[in-house]
């Protein structure tokens, strides 16, 4: 169908239809026992209609109620109407929750861009679907409003359409319109649309928006997953440029989003300049932001999940959320344990193709805890009965408030240590533990014990080159293990010479270790990065090791070679500098090699008190803050 650009009411509708009219207590005569009944979702759920299904409980027997999310009320979900009403939901909103938990209501668990595809195949058809519809134009259209998404699917298949028909619906524009003779019978109703309130950020939440919004690049297009955490980093988001957005939900946070000037989709590979969304729940804000407004375009979940579709925006953004991550990479979002708590939804459509798209980034978030503290969300083993909504394959960027983990092309090793890293500190060693007696890690492991410490946000800086390259500065973390390999192992003879004053090319297991698994405050280390698709590169890297009797700092940095000679090493000592003034710590010293001027310079020129004095080929220097 040709998406419509303007939406006008026809005034004389109910005259023009009035053989199509009923009250909802007649439309619900024609619902018959044994049938399949499709329910619209979420904040469209034709409330009415329901209330009139359950008041002839009595008269009905196994007809079986199919839907995506219950918003409001679901009065058919109580033990007395078992036998007159099975639930069958692909995803589980808290009005269901504890009724599908004692096993009174079926899940059915499908990926939601596959949703459509078992209605039209005739694996699940559908005898009856009650939905709400806006009031039709002169044309005889009708908009599916705030929930096109299975909804539009479920008309197309049902044998029945019962539409509550609501002046209050909002007209959302693009793929969400239906001819009025898709409809066959027409419940007016004037109420007011179910509303959904964004609950407050917690300070956590509040912490893993900001470290997700890092991640998001000016011009990236972005999905906001179900949930509270996704939602929490919009007000991260309103300083960057062109963001599109192409996603499953909207609520009352893409306000803020759009108000700020962050969203125009200009650089979007399709639909630029749109927000491209399925279904929306909040308030009569949002409501009326959407209504008739040519910047948001609704279109069923067949196309907006398709992750073909996803993995053709440039810069594709998915954040979606998690209940439990084992240390391997496996994320659990639909049940804890055995029991079953939400669904599918679209992570993994989106998940897989924000992974295919170019410069695309595929992000599960979580808090690093539940039950106030007591439970870690990231753990050695799935709890018995988890189910894996996204493989240890397929995950890509995992955060909590403590950090980012990349796990894509890692090992289990690598990984576990990231995972560890970003868990909550009172876990961290439990779970460095079993990691060790799962095998995940090697046994030496056990020696860092005790040293896994996440250093502050505050560390972090960085600096434009001359040539627009932009090295990120930031505390070294236990994950940099291998990486710290990588530029120790990439440095020339004359390079380590200067650093280590030794021409040994080797390095220990054990020494690489001790250059990772640091306190940051007496023993701090800053390095020096550069992105990549597979996360990051070190480049440089600076370090100070405090001596508590004199309260002075030894202080060193290496730069990779073709990264010297560009302002890398004075800007990363006046950021150790920072640091140690920060700490207390009242001046530097260092020893120096005889020919390594370029080092000399650095200090010599630091703007602070300088000392040296030499010794055959070694300067010794003392700078005081």
């Amino acid at each position: 169908m040709a998406e419509h650009n303007t939406f006008t009411v026809d005034p004389n509708w109910q005259q023009k239809y009035r053989d199509m009219i009923a009250s909802p207590e007649l439309a619900s005569k024609n619902i018959k026992p044994g049938q399949r009944v499709f329910i619209g979702t979420g904040c469209g759920e034709p409330q009415e209609l329901v209330h009139a299904l359950t008041k002839r409980a009595g008269e009905l027997a196994d007809v079986e109620i199919v839907q995506m999310l219950t918003k409001g009320e679901a009065p058919y979900a109580k033990k007395e109407f078992a036998d007159s009403f099975i639930i069958n939901t692909f995803f589980i909103g808290i009005a269901i929750r504890g009724y599908i938990q004692e096993g009174l209501g079926n899940y059915t668990p499908l990926l939601l861009s596959d949703i459509p595809g078992i209605f039209s195949s005739g694996q699940l058809p559908l005898d009856v679907a009650l939905i709400q519809v806006t009031e039709p134009d002169a044309r005889g259209k009708v908009s599916l409003g705030v929930s096109v998404d299975i909804v539009k699917s479920a008309v197309e298949n049902a044998s029945l359409v019962i539409a509550q028909v609501n002046p209050q619906m909002p007209v959302t524009l693009g793929d969400s319109f239906l001819d009025i003779y898709d409809l066959d019978i027409l419940v007016p109703i004037d109420a007011p649309i179910i509303e959904r309130f964004s609950s407050k950020p917690t300070k956590e939440t509040l912490r893993i928006g900001e470290h997700i919004a890092s991640l998001v690049e000016d011009g990236s297009t972005v999905e906001f997953g179900i949930g509270r955490i996704p939602h929490a980093l919009v007000g991260f988001l309103t300083n960057k440029k062109d963001l599109g957005i192409h996603t499953e939900l909207l609520t009352d946070n893409i306000i803020e989003l759009v108000e700020s000037g962050a969203v125009t989709g200009a650089r979007k590979t399709m639909d630029k300049h749109k927000i491209v969304a399925s279904f929306c729940m909040g308030t009569k804000k949002l409501y009326d932001l959407i209504n008739n407004n040519p910047m948001f375009c609704f279109r069923p979940t067949e196309n907006v999940n398709d992750p073909f579709i996803i993995s053709r925006q440039h810069k594709m953004v998915a954040i979606n959320m998690a209940l439990e991550v084992d240390l391997t990479g496996q994320v659990c979002a639909d049940s804890l344990g055995s029991k079953f708590f939400s669904g599918i939804g679209g992570q993994v459509d989106f998940n897989r193709g924000a992974a295919r798209s170019k410069g695309g980034k595929a992000i599960i978030a979580l808090e690093s805890t539940a039950r106030g503290g007591t439970l870690s969300r990231i753990v050695t083993r799935l709890n018995q009965g988890a189910g894996v909504v996204t493989t240890r394959g397929e995950a890509h960027y995992v955060v909590t408030e403590y950090g980012v983990a990349y796990l894509h092309g890692k090992s289990v090793q690598e990984r576990a240590l990231a995972l560890i890293s970003i868990s909550h500190p009172k876990f961290r060693e439990q779970l460095l533990r079993e990691a060790i007696e799962a095998k995940y890690l090697r046994s030496d492991f056990a020696g860092v014990e005790g040293k896994f410490v996440i250093a502050s946000m505050e560390m972090r800086t960085a600096m434009v080159l001359r040539d627009g390259s932009k090295v990120n500065f930031r505390p070294v973390h236990p994950t940099d293990e291998t990486r710290m390999r990588d530029i120790l192992y990439a440095l020339s003879q004359e390079t380590l010479f200067y650093r280590f004053m030794t021409r040994q090319q080797k390095f220990s297991h054990k020494q690489i270790q001790d250059f990772v698994y640091i306190d940051h405050r007496k023993d701090v280390a800053i390095v020096g990065t550069l992105p990549e698709a597979h996360g990051e590169d070190i480049i440089a890297m600076g370090r100070y090791y405090l001596d508590e009797k004199t309260n002075l700092a030894e202080v060193a940095f290496v730069i990779r070679d073709e990264w010297q000679n560009r302002g890398l090493g004075r800007f990363l000592f006046k950021h150790l500098v920072t640091i140690a003034k920060r700490n207390g710590i009242a001046g530097f010293t260092a020893e120096v090699l005889r020919d390594n001027r370029r080092m000399q310079a650095i200090l010599n020129h630091c703007g602070y008190r300088v000392k040296r004095r030499r010794e055959e080929d070694v300067y010794s220097f003392q700078i005081l803050f």
